[in-house]
């Protein structure tokens, strides 16, 4: 455009794979994505699609990264170096062929000259959603503003990454709403907690021991020292600020409950684990939206309710890890108020402390009825205002002690 000076710039959402296909589709030269006259002849194996024996001779179809599908050939086996690749294949036709038969004995043919379409079928959409999940774990962890890792598994459906979910580290605002609010001083401490640190001048008591783990009980707020106080990194009333200090999987579980986390570490009683981030919201957006993630059988929304009602997290679409955090009546996470950079009683920030000892491997839950030291038991529900009564959801948490219900 003729007089334009400036430049607009947007992401682009396709990746680097997909952009390198369209210029080799289109015999395109494009250096900053890696297509130039030299690479326009290299191929690298990104998976298989198929399998086939002729005059007594395997070859795999062969779908070539940065490749259009349509330039997919025939390989003989003795010309792929890619033993995990050919390990992915074959796991994957097994595993199909145990879902179709119900998980009973295999019995595969020593001499099979050609797949079913419906197994190689399988195959491609398998070997495409674990590039996906790749690709996601990456961008978590390009995103995370903490040392600890994300990795993200699906053993149990074809389910790759959630296609409206946007990862931030903290609170992201509605307009309106300010979150970092009232605060222009910090303690004078040389070595917290001293007589007039963060929480003293709260009137409340420092929330953790000298071992850096939870001492309070349920319902009583936290008050970390903030970005004005003398203190360093390293100071004792440092905690949910430094994000979680634990490697976490976003995994697919197998009965229903969707997406779910578990700890690659073993968890002390009392640790803080988790920050629950999403889009602060006014109550009655909250309200309108409810409606809706109640139809779709979705859980997201989480009343700061620790001074007022009058705002709402609603972590549907933007969150962090605990967005995937499921449900459980015996949980294993606790909710805690707590107050760094922003003192505003109706604002709270939201952490997760576990409650016992955890297992490496094991799932993380929370109670989504918790509201500091009170239960909102399923008895309990008939006292709410008709603007809380909505939808049912059925729980399936497992838990012997089960209310039944979400919500």
């Amino acid at each position: 455009m003729e007089g334009w000076r400036g430049a607009w710039y947007v992401p682009c959402l396709a990746s680097l794979e997909t952009l390198q296909e369209l210029c080799r589709k289109e015999n395109l030269r494009c250096k900053s994505i890696g297509i130039t006259n030299r690479s326009l002849k290299s191929y690298e194996v990104e998976y298989l699609c198929d399998y086939k024996v002729e005059e007594g001779k395997a070859y795999y179809l062969v779908k070539w990264k940065g490749w259009p599908e349509s330039s997919n050939t025939w390989e003989p086996r003795k010309h792929l170096n890619c033993p995990l690749l050919v390990q992915n294949f074959l796991r994957d036709k097994n595993e199909y062929l145990s879902r179709v038969r119900e998980g009973k004995a295999l019995k595969v043919r020593k001499h099979v000259k050609t797949l079913k379409p419906a197994i190689a079928d399988y195959i491609v959409k398998k070997a495409k959603q674990r590039i996906a999940l790749q690709r996601w774990k990456e961008e978590l962890n390009r995103k995370k503003n903490h040392k600890a890792m994300i990795l993200v598994e699906n053993t149990v459906d074809l389910e790759g990454p959630p296609l409206d979910f946007y990862y931030i580290n903290e609170y992201k605002p509605a307009p309106g709403i300010n979150v970092l609010n009232g605060i222009t001083t910090g303690c004078e401490c040389a070595d917290c907690p001293a007589e007039k640190c963060c929480p003293k001048e709260a009137g409340f008591i420092l929330a953790y021991n000298k071992r850096k783990k939870l001492k309070i009980q349920p319902g009583l707020p936290i008050y970390e020292c903030n970005s004005y106080c003398r203190c360093g990194p390293d100071c004792l009333n440092r905690i949910v600020q430094k994000g979680t200090p634990y490697s976490l999987c976003i995994f697919r579980t197998n009965n229903g409950r969707g997406w779910g986390v578990k700890t690659l570490q073993k968890i002390k009683t009392n640790s803080f684990v988790m920050e629950y981030v999403g889009e602060v919201i006014t109550s009655e957006e909250a309200e309108r939206r409810g409606q809706l993630y109640d139809n779709q059988g979705n859980t997201y929304l989480f009343d700061l309710d620790y001074d007022s009602d009058e705002f709402t997290v609603d972590a549907a679409r933007y969150g962090n890890v605990s967005h995937f955090v499921n449900h459980s009546c015996d949980p294993n996470l606790q909710v805690f108020n707590v107050f760094i950079d922003n003192l505003d009683l109706r604002l709270p920030r939201i952490a997760l402390f576990s409650t016992r000892t955890i297992k490496a491997g094991e799932e993380l839950t929370f109670d989504y009825q918790m509201k500091g030291s009170i239960d909102l038991t399923s008895d309990s529900a008939e006292g709410l205002s008709p603007s809380k009564k909505r939808i049912r959801t059925v729980c399936k948490c497992g838990a012997v002690c089960c209310r039944g219900y979400l919500n």
